[in-house]
């Protein structure tokens, strides 16, 4: 009868500029999906190229390569009998396009450019591509040589239409024409597609992923058909971890699930369809079988070839299923985790190494890699020969297999806890003792000999001897001390990544990791050029309150009890004398705010773009009852002018997993100046005027300003 249609989806671990592995990956994912019957394919969004590429797709090269791995594909006997969907550039009349090129059987069918581009957040994809303009436009495209060597065709479909097969009609999507206003799968839909494709480049932020799996739902629940996404996951050379999560729907509802977290280079969803049910669903949808009368037609591409077979009769199709989302604090530990092992086996290095200080930062860094070497463990347990063969190419044993997380770490990750005399028995015990539950090989050296030489050598040239506060010291003192063992921490935490391995009779080096939270970020309260500057930071894009809610899944999920006496501490830098051996110096006291508030600062000044005025106006009706609108503004002064003198600091901040929509990361997601009037003198008398005004109604005593 030829009902039902069996379609493939899947993610992929693609890697900037790897053609070597992008091809063989994208040919893996194509003989698996054959295997289990699939008549079609779909890949992520540049999965031959890597969507990473970033300004290397103005090269020349980029090109090249890309249509030289195609050829490669075209040539595969694992691209017979199947339609097989992948992603490059194209340059098409000396303009450079977001490109999907569908083949079968050595036939280029169509070369579909992206029509919406991404370009907001972490996403600049109008600088490298142009969009393609011209709706239901399609022109002939010149193959190069080596292509037309493969397929015998000089020229092929180039725009926006759509493949009609024997059997069904497909459309494709790219990546954000999905979250688009007015996106192309509506009218084609109305046109009579009934499979919609969507090849993604989607990074992974904390609760988005319910977002998107509504966003896919909705495409078809309002007009019918089966949509199916494919994704990138993994990192691909920078600051993103792409996280999977491929799926397949119709008419509404989830029908597969891909994992959002994995370290499989290659998965592959396949589900068996009824077409037969997409069109009963739309034909008593009154009101969109209108708008069907009324639309204009794709250009069809005719393909002689059928998704189904014609005799189905007795082939089972797959049901709709309820998408397992994970919690928070599972995407904390397992996203962080992967994108890790990720930098850890590409950039060929031999572990990592932490300065584990006892707090909540540094060890809930410590926590995520354990949760990485156990996500290693499991792989390997699971039969996944990749993940050995990384493993034993790290540790440089190619007979050593993992068996216990805790083993393991303590051959890749080194955990360091450097003492002064302003650090206390209570996180010395801390760092130690979650270092012993862990596995980590830990260090424990004190700094103050080095301390002691740097502040000495500048007594000696200048004739004066800095003091702490208590000690009778200035403010600027006692800065400058606490900035000493800060830095001499970061220069310490570099020599032991570069000679431990060495020193232990084993070979490579340690990457260094950071531990500076997002908020910690956003308000500049670190040290330039301390223990934050590192080689790359899980946690920089995370909050402090969601890693306290780490903290607490890892107690008790990973039965970490060291971590009871980390979560009831006060945090704390540990960099000005102990009062009677005990801290009297705490994190929140020295910003001038709590974590709750600056987390609360963060969001609206990126997601809400809210400027000092426009935060004191949204936060005088959100805090209402816990503060009076002079409060407020006191409270939002005092957050922007250390914002803006400390944005400095975020010229030189260590590449952090992208985890939140507020991070202030300055390379490529955050663009604003480092250097600011930190008086901004119109914008606090505006709230100064607004400020007068409310107490003048609640018939207060107006004063002049406010502190």
């Amino acid at each position: 009868m030829g009902r039902t249609v069996t379609v493939a989806t899947c993610a992929l671990n693609q890697w900037a500029l790897d053609f070597d592995g992008n091809l063989a990956r994208i040919l893996k994912s194509i003989e698996i999906a054959k295997y289990k019957g699939a008549r079609y394919r779909l890949g992520p969004e540049l999965e031959i190229c890597g969507y990473g590429c970033s300004d290397h797709y103005y090269e020349s090269d980029t090109l090249l390569h890309s249509f030289e791995v195609l050829a490669k594909l075209l040539e595969s006997p694992a691209t017979q009998d199947i339609i097989c969907d992948v992603g490059m550039p194209v340059m098409c009349r000396n303009v450079r396009y977001n490109c999907r090129v569908i083949f079968l059987n050595k036939k280029i069918l169509l070369i579909r450019p992206k029509m919406i581009l991404a370009n907001t957040g972490n996403y600049r994809e109008l600088r490298w591509f142009t969009p393609w303009s011209r709706a239901r436009f399609v022109e002939e495209y010149f193959l190069p040589r080596m292509i037309q060597e493969v397929t015998g065709q000089e020229t092929v479909p180039f725009g926006d239409a759509v493949l009609a097969t024997k059997d069904t009609c497909l459309g494709s999507e790219i990546c954000e024409e999905l979250w688009a206003p007015k996106s192309p799968h509506i009218e084609m839909g109305l046109d009579g597609v009934e499979i919609f494709t969507n090849s993604s480049g989607s990074h992974h932020v904390l609760r988005k992923a319910h977002t998107r799996v509504n966003v896919v739902n909705s495409a078809t629940a309002k007009n019918g058909g089966i949509y199916v996404l494919a994704n990138q996951k993994g990192c691909d050379g920078d600051r993103l971890y792409y996280d999977g999560c491929a799926m397949i729907s119709m008419n509404g509802d989830t029908i597969a699930q891909g994992s959002q977290f994995s370290l499989n280079d290659v998965e592959v969803l396949v589900a068996t369809l009824d077409l037969e049910d997409v069109r009963s669903y739309r034909a008593e949808i009154s009101c969109r079988n209108l708008e069907a009368s009324k639309v204009n037609s794709y250009p069809r591409i005719k393909v002689n070839f059928a998704l189904s077979c014609s005799d189905d009769i007795c082939v089972p199709t797959c049901e709709p299923i309820q998408w397992r989302y994970h919690s928070p604090e599972e995407e904390i530990c397992l996203g962080p985790a992967c994108w890790l092992w990720d930098y850890l086996r590409r950039s060929e290095q031999a572990g990592f190494l932490l300065p584990l200080s006892g707090g909540i930062d540094s060890s809930a860094t410590a926590c995520i890699v354990y949760s990485m070497c156990r996500q290693v463990c499991l792989a390997v347990k699971n039969g996944n020969q990749d993940v050995l063969a990384d493993v034993r190419r790290i540790v440089n044993d190619e007979t050593y297999t993992p068996e216990d997380s805790q083993e393991f770490c303590g051959h890749i990750f080194t955990t360091c806890y450097m003492a002064s005399e302003n650090s206390s028995q209570d996180t010395y015990d801390r760092a130690k003792l979650l270092a012993e539950q862990i596995g980590s090989y830990h260090i424990n050296l004190n700094i103050d000999v080095a301390v002691k030489a740097i502040v000495g050598i500048f007594s000696m040239v200048m004739g004066r001897s800095p003091q702490f506060r208590v000690c009778g010291g200035s403010s600027r003192e006692n800065l400058a001390l606490q900035n000493v063992q800060a830095r001499i921490r970061m220069v310490l935490a570099y020599l032991f990544a570069q000679l431990s391995h060495w020193a232990r009779g084993m070979s490579g080096g340690l990457l260094v990791l950071g531990s500076a939270n997002v908020d910690e970020s956003l308000h500049g309260y670190l040290t330039k050029y301390d223990c934050s500057s590192a080689d790359i930071n899980p946690i920089g894009g995370i909050s402090k309150t969601d890693l306290r809610n780490f903290i607490q899944y890892c107690m008790e999920n990973f039965q970490l009890t060291a971590l009871r006496s980390i979560m009831s501490a006060p945090p704390t830098a540990e960099l000005e004398p102990l009062a009677d051996g005990q801290v009297s110096q705490t994190d929140e006291e020295d910003m001038g705010m709590t974590y709750t508030e600056l987390s609360v600062y963060g969001k609206l000044r990126k997601m809400a773009k809210a400027g000092p005025y426009s935060m004191f106006c949204k936060l005088i009706n959100m805090w209402k009852e816990i503060c009076t609108p002079r409060e407020v503004a006191s409270k939002v002064k005092h957050f922007f002018r250390m914002y803006s003198i400390n944005r400095h600091k975020m010229t030189t901040l260590t590449p952090a997993y992208h985890a939140e929509n507020y991070s202030p990361e300055d390379n490529r997601f955050d663009l604003r100046p480092f250097l600011y009037n930190s008086t901004w003198s119109w914008q606090f008398r505006s709230i100064d005027k607004q400020v007068s005004n409310l107490e003048r109604k609640e018939g207060k005593p107006v004063l002049e300003d406010v502190d």
